[in-house]
C-alpha cells in the first residue's frame, strides 16, 4: 500500500554496522554530554580453537597469571573460545535547528543538524498558507538540496551531510533555501537515522518550523514567538524569534485568506537558533576468550579469561558437577578481589593487563568438575551473557566433546568443521587426534546408555530427561557416523534414481490458503502505471510466469484514482485506471486463466476519496454509482469531518476512512466485490491497509465474495528498544494473529514480522535471531503457517519507493528461506525479471517437486550467528548465512540441489 501516515515506524532496516570507540574523537566532553545505560545484549556465534600451538618461552619480565599459563605444555590445552560480546551504550546529543540570512541578502537559509553518529535522514514537507499549515506537501524544485528523494506525493526525503562545527566537533546537517514571499506556511521534518530505523520527533510530533506568524502553536512549533537570547557555544549569539508581520491584521469583514496574504506579502524574518536533547544507542563490539590447560604437576585446571572490555570488569562464576548445570561454589584458592555471592556463586574483579587494554583472570579448578560457569558484569548493572545464557565453559577433554553436540549448549560453542580435525604436520597426528575424538565420543554413548538402562536412573529420571538422553545418543551417532564417511561420497550421481511421485490427496480450498501450494507473484512495481499499458505489458509474460511455477498473481488497483498508482481510489466502478482500461484488464484476467494462474484485485476498502466538498469545503461527498454522504466517513478523523461513527482501526489521514460500521456501506461493498469478480473474473483479493478496519467486516465482505484467496496487509512496526530490534517479537506477530482471527481465517496476512527479522538477521549477521526463544521460526509463519503469507519486498518496501529496502545482495537468502519454508510465498515482479530469476525458478521448481505447502513442518538444526539451516517436512534442508552447515547423514541421503551466495539447499533422493 502506498501510506501517507505521518506516524513514525520503526521498522526501518540497518544499511550498515558502524563501530564507535566508547570515546570517539568525533565527540568532545567540553561540547556534549553522555551518559552511559549498559543493556543485556545477545552475542552470536562464537569461534573454537583445538589446535595445539608451539610452547611459548618465558619472559624476562615479571612473572604475571598470563605468563604462567602460557608457559604450559602446548599439548595439555584442550578448550579455547572466543566468544563476541555486543553491547550498547546509550549517548546523548542534540538536535538543533537553525535560521539564518543566505549568502545572497534577501534569502534565508534553514538548517538542521544533529551531532551524533549516524546515517540520518531528514524526512520533510511544507505546509501551504491557504490550508492554514495543517497538511504536508512536497516543495518546490527550487528548494530541494541535492541528494532529495521524493517520497509519494507529500514529503521528500534528504540525507544530511558530514561537516565540521568551529571546535573541530562532527555534524551532520542539511541546508535549505526558503523561498521569499512564498505561499509557505511551515516546514514540517522528523530526523530518521537509517542505521538504526528510528525516527525523532519534536515531543512526540512532528517539527514545525513557521515561516508565517500567524499559526497557532498546537505544541510542536520550533522557535515558537520568543524574545532574542544568547545561546552558548561555537555557533555563537543567535538569535530566536523568526516572524515579524508588518502589517496588523485585517478588519473582521476581511476573509481569513485575504488577511493571510496580505501577511504573506508584507512579513520579515529574523534568524533564530534552537536545540532539542538526542539519545542514541551505539553498539559497541568486544569479546572474551576462554582457554582450559591441564597443569602438568597438579593436575588441576587451568582457566585463563582474557577480555577487551572497558573498564572495572568483574567475572560472576561458579563450577557444576553435571547436565543439570546447578551453580556451586569451588574449594579454594580463589583469585585476588573475590566475594561470595549468596553462597551460591563467586565474583571477582578481573585484573587490567599491563600491555594492551582490558582485563583477565587466571583460576584454578580441582579435579572432578565437570564445567565452569559464569557471566560477566559491568559498571550499572549490565550482565553479559551468552545468546541469553550462563557462558558454559567444559572441565575435561571428554566433556569439551560432549558439549559440542549437547542441545542445551549456545550454538555458538559448536566446532566449526575446520577445527573438529587438526589439520597440522604428521598425518600420524592427523590419525591420532581423529581417534582420540572418535573414542571420546564412543566412551560417552556407552556411558550414557549405561545411565539410561539403570534402574536407579528410571526411577529418579522424568520421561523427559530420558528422551532429552535419547536425543543426545542419536546426535553422537550421528557425528561418529559422520566421522566415518566422511572420506568418501555419500552417493554417485548415478545411484540418485528419481522416483514417481505420490498424486497430491484432494484438499480442501479455503480463501485464507486457497489449495495451500500456492506460490504468488506480485506482478507489477511502483512505476508500472506509467507506461499507460501495464496490462498489455502482463499479457506478454503471463506464459513466462506459468512456466516458472507460479499459480496465482497480483494485479495493481484497477480503480480510477487521485493518485497514478490507484491507492487513492474514488468512483469504485470506474476500472479504467493507469494502468489500462477495463477491456484490457479483462483480457489479461482471462489470459491468466488458460495458462492456470488465478488473479487477485487489489481492493482499497478502507479509504475513498471524494468527488465534492461540503459546505465547510471539505471533500467528504461522493459522486459515481456509490454517492455516499458524509455518514460514510468516519467520525473521528479531524481532516474529512464525518458523520458515521468512530474508526474500527487506525486512520489512514490521507483520504477519508470510511465507516464500515454503516449497513449501506457494508451492502455497496459487498455487491462491488461480487460485481468484480463476476464481471472482471477475479480469483481472489489482496486487502489493503487492513489496519483500518475490524477483521469482522473482512469476513463479511469475503464470505459475500466467496474468493479463491485473499490476503490482508496488516503493517505496523516490530518491536525496538532504543532502535534496535527486539529479538522477541512475540506482540508483534500476536497483532496480525488478531487480525486474521477476526477474519475468523478467512483471509491470510502478509507476514511482515518474518521480513522485518529476515532484515536484521541478514544485514547485521544476526541469524540467531531466525529461531523464536521455542526453537521455531519468529514470524507468523511460526504460530499460523497456513495463513502466513511471507514475502522479501513489494511495491511499497522496493522498487523507487524503498521505503523498506531489503538488505542489498541479499535477496537470494530471503528467497532460499521463504520458499522452502511453510506458508504462502510471495515474490516481486522487480526481482522475477532481474539477475535473480533462474534462481528463483530453480528454488520455485525444487518447492514444488518436494510438495512444501503452507503447512509443511520446520526443523530448526541451526540458528547461530553466521548461519541458520533448517530441515523442511524431512525432505528439504536449507542453510542460509556465511557459516557452514552440512545437513545430517543417516537414513536419509542428501543432494545439493540449489546453491547461491551464502545458501545452499538439499532435498533428499531415496
Amino acid at each position: 500500500m502506498s501510506t501517507v501516515s505521518m506516524e513514525p515506524l520503526l521498522y526501518r532496516s540497518v544499511r550498515e554496522s558502524v563501530r564507535y570507540a566508547p570515546i570517539s574523537r568525533t565527540f568532545k566532553p567540553s561540547s556534549w554530554s553522555c551518559s552511559t545505560n549498559h543493556k543485556l545484549v545477545f552475542h552470536a556465534r562464537s569461534f573454537c580453537n583445538f589446535r595445539s600451538s608451539n610452547v611459548h618461552a618465558l619472559r624476562a619480565s615479571t612473572t604475571t597469571d598470563t605468563d604462567i599459563f602460557e608457559t604450559l605444555e602446548s599439548t595439555d590445552v584442550f578448550f579455547k573460545e572466543t566468544f563476541p560480546l555486543k553491547r550498547k551504550e546509550t549517548v546523548e546529543g542534540k538536535i538543533f535547528i537553525r535560521l539564518d540570512q543566505g549568502q545572497n541578502n534577501g534569502n534565508w537559509q534553514l538548517t538542521v543538524g544533529c551531532n551524533l553518529p549516524g546515517k540520518w535522514i531528514l524526512h520533510w514537507g511544507i505546509s501551504r498558507a491557504e490550508d492554514g499549515g495543517s497538511e504536508w506537501d512536497q516543495p518546490p524544485d527550487e528548494m530541494r538540496p541535492g541528494g532529495s528523494i521524493p517520497i509519494k506525493d507529500y514529503a521528500i526525503e534528504t540525507p544530511l551531510k558530514k561537516s565540521l562545527s568551529s571546535e573541530g566537533d562532527a555534524l551532520h546537517e542539511v541546508k535549505i533555501n526558503l523561498i521569499p514571499k512564498s505561499a509557505i506556511a511551515a516546514i514540517n521534518f522528523v530526523l530518521k537515522d537509517e542505521e538504526t530505523g528510528a525516527w525523532y520527533q519534536h515531543r512526540g510530533r512532528d517539527f514545525k518550523v513557521p515561516v508565517a506568524d500567524y499559526l497557532l502553536d498546537d505544541g510542536n512549533l520550533v522557535a515558537a514567538k520568543r524574545s532574542f537570547r544568547v545561546w552558548p557555544g561555537a555557533l555563537g549569539p543567535l538569535s530566536n524569534l523568526l516572524i515579524k508581520a508588518e502589517v496588523s491584521r485585517a478588519n473582521g469583514s476581511e476573509s481569513s485568506n485575504e488577511s493571510r496574504e496580505a501577511e504573506q506579502k508584507s512579513r520579515s524574518l529574523e534568524g533564530f537558533y534552537e536545540e532539542q536533547p538526542i539519545a542514541k544507542q551505539v553498539a559497541f563490539d568486544n569479546s572474551v576468550t576462554v582457554s582450559v590447560r591441564k597443569c602438568p604437576e597438579t593436575a588441576k585446571n587451568l582457566l585463563y579469561v582474557e577480555t577487551d572490555l572497558p573498564g572495572d570488569v568483574f567475572i560472576h562464576w561458579g563450577v557444576c558437577r553435571d547436565d543439570a548445570k546447578t551453580w556451586e561454589i569451588p574449594d579454594a584458592p580463589h583469585p585476588p578481589e573475590t566475594v561470595s555471592f549468596r553462597d551460591k556463586a563467586l565474583q571477582t574483579r578481573l585484573q587490567p593487563k599491563e600491555k594492551g587494554d582490558g582485563c583477565s583472570g587466571l583460576f584454578t579448578i580441582e579435579e572432578g568438575l565437570q564445567g565452569f560457569l559464569f557471566v560477566l558484569k559491568l559498571d550499572k548493572g549490565t550482565w553479559l551473557k551468552c545468546m541469553e545464557n550462563d557462558f558454559y565453559i567444559p572441565l575435561s577433554r571428554s566433556s569439551s566433546l560432549l558439549a559440542k553436540s549437547r542441545q542445551d549448549l549456545p550454538e555458538s560453542a559448536q566446532i566449526p568443521e575446520s577445527a573438529q580435525i587438526p589439520e597440522k604436520n604428521a598425518k600420524a597426528n592427523e590419525e591420532a587426534s581423529l581417534s582420540a575424538f572418535t573414542n571420546g565420543i564412543i566412551n560417552d554413548i556407552r556411558s550414557l546408555v549405561t545411565d539410561i538402562s539403570s534402574e536407579k536412573t528410571r526411577k529418579n529420571k522424568s520421561k523427559e530427561a530420558q528422551e532429552s538422553i535419547l536425543q543426545e545418543i542419536e546426535k553422537l551417532a550421528a557425528e561418529a557416523y559422520r566421522i566415518f564417511r566422511s572420506s568418501i561420497p555419500t552417493f554417485t550421481e548415478e545411484a540418485v534414481v528419481e522416483f514417481e511421485k505420490k498424486p497430491k490427496s484432494p484438499v480442501k480450498i479455503s480463501s485464507g490458503t486457497g489449495t495451500g501450494f500456492e506460490i504468488l507473484c506480485q506482478g507489477f512495481n511502483w512505476e508500472s502505471h506509467k507506461s499507460g499499458k501495464w496490462y498489455l505489458e502482463l499479457k506478454k509474460r503471463a506464459s513466462e510466469l506459468a512456466s516458472i511455477g507460479f499459480t496465482v498473481i497480483w494485479l495493481p488497483p484497477p480503480t480510477e484514482s487521485i493518485s497514478p498508482e490507484g491507492y487513492m481510489p474514488r468512483d469504485l466502478y470506474n476500472l479504467n485506471s493507469r494502468y489500462g482500461n477495463v477491456d484490457e484488464l479483462k483480457e489479461i484476467v482471462k489470459i491468466f486463466h488458460e495458462v492456470g494462474i488465478k488473479t487477485l484485485g487489489d481492493t482499497v476498502l478502507n479509504h475513498r476519496c471524494a468527488h465534492y466538498q461540503n459546505h465547510n469545503g471539505i471533500w467528504n461527498i461522493y459522486g459515481g454509482l456509490l454517492n455516499w454522504d458524509d455518514r460514510a466517513v468516519v467520525a473521528d478523523d479531524p481532516h474529512f469531518q464525518g458523520r458515521g461513527n468512530k474508526s474500527s482501526g487506525d486512520n489512514f489521514h490521507a483520504a477519508p476512512n470510511i465507516d464500515h460500521s454503516q449497513d449501506f456501506v457494508r451492502k455497496d461493498l459487498r455487491e462491488w466485490l461480487r460485481w468484480l469478480r463476476k464481471e472482471i473474473g477475479y480469483d481472489g483479493w489482496r486487502l489493503d491497509f487492513v489496519r483500518g478496519f475490524w477483521g469482522g467486516y473482512v469476513k463479511d465482505y469475503l464470505e459475500a465474495s466467496e474468493p479463491f484467496f485473499a490476503v490482508g496487509e496488516y503493517w505496523d512496526s516490530l518491536n525496538y528498544t532504543y532502535g534496535e530490534m527486539d529479538h522477541n517479537q512475540d506482540g508483534h506477530r500476536q497483532r496480525i494473529i488478531d487480525w486474521i482471527n477476526a477474519t475468523n481465517g478467512t483471509a491470510g496476512a502478509f507476514d511482515v514480522t518474518t521480513k522485518g527479522i529476515l532484515h536484521s538477521a541478514l544485514e547485521r549477521c544476526e541469524y540467531w535471531r531466525l529461531s523464536d526463544h521455542k526453537g521455531k521460526p519468529p514470524g507468523v509463519v511460526g504460530w499460523w503457517p497456513s495463513r502466513a503469507v511471507t514475502f522479501i519486498e513489494n511495491h511499497d518496501t522496493g522498487s523507487t519507493q524503498g521505503h523498506w529496502r531489503f538488505p542489498g545482495g541479499k535477496e537470494m537468502q530471503g528467497y532460499a528461506y521463504i520458499l522452502t519454508h511453510p506458508g504462502t510465498p510471495t515474490v516481486f515482479y522487480d526481482h522475477i525479471f532481474s539477475h535473480y530469476r533462474s534462481e528463483i525458478a530453480a528454488l520455485i521448481s525444487l518447492r514444488n517437486r518436494n510438495e512444501i505447502h503452507c503447512r509443511s513442518t520446520v526443523q530448526i538444526t541451526k540458528a547461530e550467528r553466521d548461519v541458520y539451516a533448517a530441515i523442511v517436512d524431512e525432505k528439504v534442508a536449507v542453510k542460509i548465512g556465511p557459516g557452514h552447515y552440512e545437513p545430517p547423514s543417516g537414513s536419509q541421503r542428501w543432494s545439493l540441489a540449489v546453491e547461491g551466495k551464502d545458501y545452499k539447499v538439499w532435498e533428499t533422493s531415496q
